[in-house]
């Protein structure tokens, strides 16, 4: 019970700690970043972990498939015979990709376009893989075109 206890405790100080390191946090990435923010499905966490796979430097940026595959969203052929597909690239950073899976899968649940888009793009036959692996690219679009607005605003 005594360790039981002891963890309980660390685990309430640790999440303190967090929620005031997000209050910090929230502030300063509304300020970088006002229209990455104020897209639908991505909040703080989301903004600021693409902003820093985005880098300090957009030039580096030279077009919204380079930041695709810097985050592991640049399609690649996987065909074999008759078959025509496509999956994602494996490389880039992991936590970006993470990020722009849980904004589409937030989508998935609140936004009706999208919902209207799995709908037809069920229909059509693809899979459920394949329809986030469009949807992340999309969802890729948007904020590479916020970043680069926000970015040129700042500068």
């Amino acid at each position: 019970m005594l360790a039981l206890r002891a963890i309980a405790e660390r685990i309430t100080s640790l999440t303190q700690h967090i929620n005031q390191l997000d209050r910090h946090l929230e502030p300063l990435v509304a300020t970088t970043a006002p229209t990455l923010v104020g897209l639908l499905g991505i909040g703080t966490d989301i903004a600021g972990q693409l902003l820093v796979t985005a880098g300090d430097n957009p030039d580096r940026l030279h077009s919204e498939a380079s930041f695709a595959k810097l985050c592991g969203v640049a399609p690649l052929p996987a065909s074999s015979g008759r078959t025509d597909k496509h999956r994602l690239n494996r490389g880039g950073e992991r936590q970006a990709n993470r990020a722009l899976h849980t904004t589409v899968v937030v989508r998935l649940r609140y936004c009706p376009r999208t919902q209207a888009y799995l709908q037809r793009r069920t229909t059509e036959g693809l899979t459920k893989r394949d329809i986030i692996r469009c949807l992340k690219r999309y969802v890729l679009r948007e904020a590479h075109t916020a970043i680069m607005k926000d970015l040129a605003r700042s500068a």
